[in-house]
């Protein structure tokens, strides 16, 4: 069952999520999320109340295995950027290159710390080893989830700007169409995934997850 714990580290990765997006675009010259204020880990700007507060708590009340949650999206001009195609790309994936990162970072921290997290240890140990295991599987969990390509997921914007122009179009076209639908597509997609993709998904990442921190969660 997951914790309060998990609630404040699911908070802010999805903050540093997309406070990467928008360094990522202000490195390629679109100062759009500098501007907005939108550069900062403080959580206050990001916090979307359905997707940061009211979804997430309704999981955590249900006794839900996971957590998922959103921040408000950073902003962002992509015709700013100095490479508008393989710039797009790359701002489209810095959000998840980051929360892997961390995941990576706070897995080995776990895979190689010398003090055994077991029953009658040191407490701070436990503790510590505890939340970077939580930041771990979250950030894994958020990084490789918002990597499938489709609407609004970065995956699916990543791969539209790799695209050649004809097909980048289409999917430009099926994107704008879905947008159209509102939060309808959102929850179809969520709906879709939890039906058939959540369970190998979920063991994928548990697996990865295993092979990062050489234990199980």
């Amino acid at each position: 069952m997951v914790t309060i714990l998990s609630f404040i580290v699911l908070i802010f990765s999805i903050i540093a999520h997309e406070v990467a997006h928008g360094y990522a675009a202000d490195s390629l010259g679109d100062p759009t999320a500098r501007l907005s204020g939108r550069l900062t880990l403080n959580p206050i700007p990001h916090i979307d109340f359905m997707g940061s507060i009211v979804i997430p708590a309704l999981l955590m009340l249900s006794g839900s295995s996971i957590l998922f949650g959103w921040a408000k999206p950073v902003p962002y001009n992509p015709y700013n950027l100095k490479n508008r195609r393989w710039g797009e790309a790359f701002v489209a994936i810095a959000g998840s290159a980051t929360n892997i990162l961390l995941a990576i970072i706070f897995g080995l921290i776990v895979r190689f710390d010398s003090t055994p997290l077991v029953s009658g240890g040191a407490a701070l140990p436990m503790v510590a080893l505890s939340l970077a295991a939580t930041i771990s599987f979250t950030n894994l969990f958020l990084g490789l989830f918002n990597l499938i390509p489709f609407p609004p997921l970065d995956g699916f914007t990543a791969l539209r700007a790799m695209l050649p122009w004809h097909l980048s179009s289409r999917l430009s076209h099926f994107e704008n169409g879905l947008r159209n639908t509102g939060v309808l597509s959102l929850i179809l997609f969520l709906f879709l995934f939890s039906i058939i993709l959540s369970g190998p998904f979920f063991h994928f990442i548990l697996w990865l997850f295993g092979l990062i921190t050489g234990s199980g969660i």
